[in-house]
């Protein structure tokens, strides 16, 4: 299990970027392998992923989710991984938007990307095209799902 650590600062406040990033049909739009993803209920998704040439598909399931605080994942089936992003008031018009994903790679392609800080950079990544996606957008999110998600026993 490697574990993948990355932050960025966007220019906007902290309820406009969690408000976006709740919605997570728009992440192909900034997450570079991300093809398709379906919100399926409240805690719900199906992701299609590509990865190395190869088409995956999977479900997972919001595990915990505090409006302009947090939202973690862990996968139901295919890569094994698990995460959480979380949002932290800078200011009145910045936020720092932080993930941390567990991954288990999952076959040859999987690991020589991890070995090779390829999973690192395109976290990275992919939180940069965010900032970029809603600081382009002014400052406005696409939509917003405000309810919020118990962690698991408490």
């Amino acid at each position: 299990m490697s574990t993948v650590t990355e932050s960025v600062d966007v220019e906007t406040d902290v309820t406009t970027a969690y408000n976006q990033w709740t919605q997570f049909e728009s992440f192909p739009q900034f997450m570079e392998g991300v093809d398709e993803i379906r919100q399926l209920d409240d805690t719900h998704t199906h992701w299609k992923i590509s990865v190395g040439g190869q088409t995956r598909e999977f479900d997972a399931t919001i595990t915990e989710q505090h409006p302009d605080e947090r939202v973690a994942w862990k996968s139901d089936s295919g890569p094994n991984h698990a995460g959480v992003v979380t949002f932290h008031r800078l200011d009145d018009r910045h936020t720092r938007v932080t993930a941390q994903l567990d991954i288990d790679p999952d076959g040859f392609v999987e690991n020589v990307a991890d070995k090779l800080g390829i999973l690192d950079r395109r976290v990275k990544g992919d939180l940069g095209r965010f900032k970029t996606f809603i600081e382009e957008r002014g400052g406005h999110e696409t939509g917003a799902w405000r309810g919020d998600v118990a962690r698991p026993g408490s």
